[in-house]
């Protein structure tokens, strides 16, 4: 894995960024650490909520009738009654039948169709970050996804396969967001500040989840399915239009930081300046905290994914929530999940400066939470039976605590390899991906023909299981201390910055 950098001694400039002149000692009105944090948090919404409109939609896209009529028999779980069904049911059951007679062969296809975009293009958007431009790889995500999903509607008619190619693209283009987002909060978080700013970037991932499944539901009640991907594309093209004018590759070509930031970022942490060096592979597949990583992201993505997929349809099928209520109350999870994340990083951060924990303490605290208290709940939301308000209330708190991850394994490839921190992330989060895949058909073998309180049972009991195993080996293999063999890449590349004539009459300091 030599790059072609190494030759010259010098990091690739990022693509189209101009240089900017030296930051001043005034301070600026507003830190932009969080104005690149705040944009990115509302990039990562607007990818989670384009990613999860399709699953309230498609209900509704579908004409519910024909193919129950011509299933025979193979859609017994959607034909039955909700059995938890009460004065709700009736509206729940009078589904808003849509154009297109497309079986659940089909829908399950279109429903994971993103999943295998979003699995090709983890490890290359977290080099090209790396090695071109993290600030126009997100971007250019953003603005496809948007792109995409205006042309959702066109491709629907033209056909299922037309609309699953536009969903394999979304996937692609959302597939670069997180190894990218891992970059750059190496250049812009302070240590000090790095559980949260990563919550509050990451939690934009729930707050799309929360805006965007009540949203969905109140369009396609007050116009038309179709409502549900123009309008929301549309509101986010304003957002992904001011990401490319007020965010800045690192601190050092920012136009407006001031002198005082650029040092609180900068002075606390190793130098990741000098060219992107060769990943040294077989150190990292000796690493036991990257593969505590590794399975945890795994893990927590099967739990993470069981809930953000198959929630509505357990409300709607199991609970017998009419369709808007659903839509509603499948966001209040999500809703907690967003504000408890925010101030749960921020606590953290506290309890660290004041030497009360380690950030190793921090990262196996936050994942334990995230793993634990989920599996309690979903293993209680399975015998609690049809009490609407309590299951309602674990599931909210099952998600909520999900929230913590972001302030411990998701964030933790910064800590063990700062340098390589967007081609861990896309490592990790390429096979974190396949519990995506593997969910939606896992749950529909289950409850085929059989959609029962015990079915889901079973379902959750293994959800809860594999949330208890990531929990318990991360707690023994987990570290947030840098690695030795990152670290030798970063004096490595920073002694070659160093030595560079080039480097040092240009001036080059542009961090990782």
């Amino acid at each position: 894995m030599e790059t072609s950098e190494q030759s010259s001694g010098t990091r690739l400039q990022p693509l189209l960024e101009e240089r900017r002149e030296p930051a001043t000692s005034s301070k600026t009105c507003i830190p932009q650490r969080y104005v690149f944090a705040t944009l990115a948090a509302i990039g990562n919404a607007i990818t989670y909520g384009l990613k999860v409109n399709l699953h309230v939609s498609l209900v509704t896209m579908v004409n519910s009738t024909a193919t129950a009529a011509g299933a025979n028999g193979s859609a017994g779980h959607e034909a039955s009654g909700a059995p938890c069904a009460s004065e709700d049911a009736g509206s729940s059951a009078q589904l808003i039948d849509g154009p297109f007679v497309w079986d659940f062969f089909v829908q399950g296809i279109l429903l994971s169709a993103y999943f295998y975009g979003y699995i090709m293009t983890q490890l290359i958007g977290g080099r090209l970050a790396e090695l071109v431009s993290a600030k126009y790889t997100f971007g250019l995500s953003l603005l496809v996804n948007v792109v995409l999903a205006l042309l959702s509607p066109a491709a629907a008619f033209l056909g299922w396969p037309y609309l699953v190619a536009v969903r394999v693209g979304q996937g692609m283009a959302g597939g670069v967001t997180l190894p990218t987002t891992h970059v750059l909060l190496a250049r812009w978080a302070p240590v000090q500040e790095r559980s949260k700013m990563s919550s509050i970037v990451y939690a934009g991932m729930s707050l799309g989840t929360v805006i965007s499944v009540p949203l969905t539901g109140l369009l396609i009640s007050a116009l038309d399915w179709q409502s549900s991907f123009y309008i929301p594309a549309g509101l986010a093209m304003i957002p992904t239009i001011a990401w490319f004018f007020l965010v800045y590759e690192n601190p050092d070509v920012h136009p407006w930081i001031s002198k005082e930031e650029k040092e609180l970022i900068q002075g606390d942490r190793p130098p990741l300046s000098g060219p992107v060096p060769a990943l040294p592979l077989k150190a990292l597949l000796k690493s036991k905290p990257f593969w505590a990583i590794l399975i945890s992201h795994t893990g927590s993505n099967f739990g993470w994914y069981m809930i953000l997929t198959e929630l509505p349809t357990y409300m709607a099928k199991i609970l017998g929530f009419a369709i808007k209520s659903n839509a509603l109350l499948s966001a209040i999870p999500f809703l907690v999940m967003w504000v408890y994340s925010i101030f749960f990083g921020s606590f953290m951060d506290h309890l660290a400066s004041k030497g009360i924990v380690t950030r190793t303490q921090i990262t196996k605290i936050a994942t334990s939470i995230a793993a634990f208290v989920p599996a309690i709940c979903l293993v209680a939301v399975s015998y609690v039976g049809c009490q609407k308000g309590l299951s309602v209330l674990l599931l909210t708190i099952a998600t909520g605590a999900i929230g913590s991850m972001y302030s411990g394994f998701l964030s933790n490839h910064i800590s063990i390899a700062p340098i390589f921190a967007g081609t861990l992330m896309a490592t990790t989060n390429t096979i974190a991906t396949l519990p995506g895949i593997i969910v939606p058909s896992f749950v529909g073998a289950m409850i085929e023909g059989n959609n029962t309180v015990e079915q889901w049972r079973i379902i959750f009991g293994v959800t809860s299981a594999i949330f208890v195993a990531h929990g318990i080996q991360y707690i023994f293999f987990a570290s947030a201390e840098e690695e030795e063999w990152a670290k030798e890449a970063r004096v490595k590349s920073a002694s070659t910055t160093v030595s560079s004539p080039e480097a040092e009459e240009n001036g080059q300091t542009s961090s990782l």
